[in-house]
């Protein structure tokens, strides 16, 4: 804990919450991170664990356009009043990510990509991949399979080693200069999250603990296991 708040005054932390999930798996006329958990929309409980982590970095919101005016509309009716720079999303997640980072002129920032949909991370997994990041380069939450895992090839099913198999979540953090040398590259159909575009730049990526309960939004009875989860947290 020490060496975070050491770190907190060193560091300028940077965080891009990226909000350009389209809710078709949700079954819902919403947009995912709009979605109302325990009668609040869902994207408040993201910013909100960012925004009360030690390092407190500004936090960029990239969402479509279409959507601003009705993001500013849903802050004004709930009173959600904290800080964060509202950016346009892409046709991609890379884009999305690409247009968040271009408005961060700071080389020397640590940045956290989270996605939006993921409300239950916790401040203690922020805290741990900024200090990761900030000494190492980079730190890719992720947790360890707890299932048997297969490979389907050419119609031939491999057992993959179980103990060698990592889930990888958000947030992934890195040193901006890492980042924006990886955003250089074309967009790739391989690129499925910012710690393969950043790999393909020819960076090692460092994985770090994160949380079986650091569940992405994805289907309607996530809404449900989001809210028991919630409910059980102690009160800050």
């Amino acid at each position: 804990m020490s060496q975070i708040l050491n770190l907190t005054s060193q560091i300028s932390a940077k965080a891009i919450i990226v909000a350009g999930g389209t809710g078709t798996r949700m079954q819902s006329p919403l947009l995912k991170q709009f979605i109302l958990l325990n009668g609040r929309p869902l994207l408040f409980y993201t910013i909100e664990t960012f925004y009360g982590s030690a390092y407190s970095p500004e936090i960029i919101l990239v969402l479509h356009p279409d959507f601003h005016d009705y993001w500013r509309n849903l802050c004004k009716e709930y009173s959600f009043k904290i800080p964060h720079k509202l950016v346009e999303g892409g046709n991609s997640r890379f884009q999305s990510v690409k247009n968040g980072l271009d408005t961060i002129a700071d080389t020397e920032a640590i940045i956290a990509v989270h996605d939006a949909v993921r409300p239950l991370t916790g401040k203690k997994i922020i805290d741990e991949a900024y200090t990761y990041a900030a000494e190492n380069g980079n730190a890719v939450v992720a947790v360890q399979s707890r299932d048997s895992v297969r490979q389907l090839k050419d119609d031939i099913s491999t057992a993959l080693v179980r103990s060698e198999i990592y889930l990888v979540q958000t947030p992934q953090t890195f040193k901006a200069s890492q980042l924006h040398e990886a955003y250089r590259q074309p967009f790739s159909d391989d690129f499925t999250d910012d710690a393969s575009v950043v790999e393909r730049a020819g960076f090692n990526i460092n994985l770090i603990e994160g949380s079986y309960t650091n569940l992405k939004i994805t289907y309607p009875e996530d809404i449900a296991i989001a809210e028991l989860l919630l409910n059980k947290k102690p009160s800050a």
